[in-house]
């Protein structure tokens, strides 16, 4: 099978140095790729030379539009496949930079972020759910949407009883949160954080500061949900006030909660399922988009559930 490409000057830029993006298509898909002149001959399955051509057709229109091409932008075109590799169409806009979704379900994730105002994300570490979270919540506050961002974990390492640690709450429960003030540096300048941060425009506080409250005009995200209780859970699905939206997130194959307590994150999947208005994302290996290590990891223990309880029905 052959491609062409109109332009020589910017093949350079579609295969990388020392034909590197070539290389990694090569190995990603199984398939030979041989260049000549301004064409790609592709060697191997018929099915696999279609979809090697789409891809290569769709990155070339990348470098055309002055956009890179790279190891990263190869393995999500695989993942997404030819047609969706713009992420579908989904942008989101921040301050330092623009987040497309880099899987199929971080697709259909993200458009529940921006479309519903309850979205449950769950799966494995590494999948985007917390930090496309952050995105559309950064995203919605520059655009006036929403008046302020909530972030919050249960600080289930200190029992959520934080007295005992030094320094005020914020240095308390900073250990606990610090993931989610990574997201927010990557996506706002330090300073902007660190002034929202005082306006109280961002706030980021562990679960057990949210009861009583009602949350009105504001993005909310809870990380790390699977390590609520069941009345963790409730009382912050009650906190929604108006113009709000609120994200939950957590991976069912780490919870760290007491023996003989069931995950708030389990039970609110199993209670408000048939709620056409809450929307859940179930996210798997296929999208981990951190090093390709941690998918072969994911899977592995995922070949493996007998070693590990996380229900929490059965602990003593």
């Amino acid at each position: 099978m052959i491609v062409d490409f109109d332009d020589n000057t910017l093949l350079s830029a579609l295969f990388g140095d020392h034909d590197q993006n070539l290389v990694r298509l090569e190995q990603q898909l199984g398939v030979s790729l041989t260049t000549r002149g301004n064409r790609i001959l592709i060697g191997g399955e018929p099915d696999l030379c279609q979809r090697a051509r789409g891809i290569l057709q769709s990155l070339y229109q990348r470098v055309v539009q002055g956009q890179n091409v790279g190891r990263r932008e190869i393995d999500d075109a695989i993942r997404l496949g030819e047609d969706n590799i713009d992420a579908g169409g989904v942008v989101i806009q921040t301050r330092k930079r623009t987040i497309q979704p880099r899987s199929p379900n971080q697709i259909h994730y993200a458009r529940n972020l921006l479309e519903h105002e309850l979205v449950f994300g769950i799966g494995p570490a590494g999948t985007g759910k917390t930090y496309l979270a952050v995105a559309a919540a950064v995203s919605m506050m520059l655009a006036r949407q929403v008046d302020r961002i909530v972030l919050s974990r249960p600080a289930v390492e200190a029992g959520e009883r934080l007295g005992f640690l030094p320094g005020d709450l914020r240095e308390k429960v900073d250990p606990y949160l610090r993931p989610l003030y990574d997201a927010l540096y990557d996506m706002l300048p330090a300073e902007q954080v660190a002034k929202k941060l005082e306006t109280g425009e961002i706030e980021v506080a562990p679960l057990a500061f949210m009861r009583g409250r009602t949350l009105a005009n504001a993005f909310v995200i809870l990380d790390e949900a699977q390590n609520t209780t069941p009345v963790q859970m409730k009382m912050l699905l009650t906190r929604i006030g108006e113009n709000s939206r609120m994200v939950i997130t957590g991976d069912l194959s780490q919870v760290d909660l007491p023996r003989g307590v069931k995950s708030g994150l389990r039970e609110a999947m199993e209670v408000l399922r048939d709620i056409d208005e809450i929307k859940f994302v179930h996210f798997d290996a296929r999208d981990v988009v951190r090093h390709p290590l941690v998918t072969r990891i994911v899977n592995a223990y995922a070949r493996q559930p007998e070693l590990f309880d996380t229900s929490g029905e059965d602990r003593e």
